[in-house]
């Protein structure tokens, strides 16, 4: 198996671990300095020695595509980082990118997401993945490719909550049914306006708005896109509370869950604010919230 080079040009930042376990995808490992993954079918490993990305079992299209290295991210950072805390945060994460993930692998990643940490998620997909779909091998080590939509529409629910899924085995089945059947074409959406793609994902069992933004965000090109969690309405509490009256801080302050418009309005606040890369700006607001907020 040929390993194959990838040259970065000084104007195309890039950081394969920032992007890779900032928690947007589930279904990769670090093996040494190896990053291993499994995409559209078919393991791949990846790893990036300074400007040098170096990676085995697929093509450099497939590279730049993937991690949307021809996003032109030096001009996307500078229109997001419009205060001092997002200036840090740009700082400190250059190089994050957001990935183009499968449509379909993302939308059951993000429904199985639901009230669970990423170990868990991990877990349920794994459990997926080796039980309806098929086994491979790169390197001696054992991957599985996800489950068509037809595969998984087939399966029982006593099979899908053996993965772990509880009460999203419903969610799961009744969404693979409507993608096998036709009635929603998912890769379709990449075509439609974030409105749209929003609209049609929230007709799914189990899609909430959080979920129909991760998806839209992650896998059809809706960069606009500005999915809310308990570390983005950190981050707005700690930095943008000044954006919104006192009475809908304090409220939302004191509640673990949001509502339907609360999210709806903290949303648009980043949609408005950080504009048409809004959904990088949350990306970097939640990973540096996350991981690096409270470090001296």
């Amino acid at each position: 198996m040929k390993r194959m080079e990838l040259v970065l040009k000084p104007f195309q930042p890039f950081d394969l671990d920032l992007t890779l376990c900032c928690g947007q995808a589930f279904r990769w490992e670090k093996i040494g300095d190896w990053w291993y993954g499994i995409v559209k079918g078919k393991p791949l490993k990846v790893r990036q020695k300074g400007n040098l990305l170096e990676f085995e079992n697929t093509s450099q299209k497939f590279i730049e595509n993937y991690f949307r290295l021809g996003d032109d991210l030096q001009t996307i950072l500078t229109q997001i980082a419009k205060d001092k805390h997002m200036e840090k945060a740009v700082k400190t994460l250059k190089g994050l990118r957001v990935l183009r993930q499968d449509p379909w692998e993302c939308l059951i990643a993000y429904i199985c997401a639901t009230y669970k940490n990423i170990p868990a998620i991990k877990q349920m997909l794994f459990n997926i993945a080796k039980n309806f779909g098929e086994k491979t091998v790169l390197d001696g080590y054992t991957f599985y490719t996800f489950p068509t939509a037809e595969k998984l529409a087939k399966a029982n629910l006593k099979e899908l909550a053996e993965c772990g899924l509880g009460y999203r085995a419903k969610y799961v089945s009744e969404t693979a049914k409507k993608v096998a059947n036709g009635e929603v074409e998912i890769e379709s959406l990449k075509e439609k306006s974030y409105e749209k793609v929003r609209e049609t994902l929230l007709t799914l069992r189990g899609v909430g708005l959080k979920v129909a933004d991760c998806v839209s965000l992650f896998a059809l090109e809706k960069l606009e896109a500005f999915p809310v969690d308990v570390w983005i309405k950190r981050a707005i509490l700690k930095h943008y509370a000044n954006h919104f009256e006192k009475e809908f801080i304090g409220k939302i302050s004191l509640k673990k869950s949001l509502t339907k418009a609360d999210y709806e309005r903290l949303s648009l606040f980043g949609r408005n604010y950080f504009g048409v890369y809004a959904g990088y700006a949350q990306e970097y607001l939640f990973h540096f919230e996350r991981t690096m907020a409270n470090q001296p």
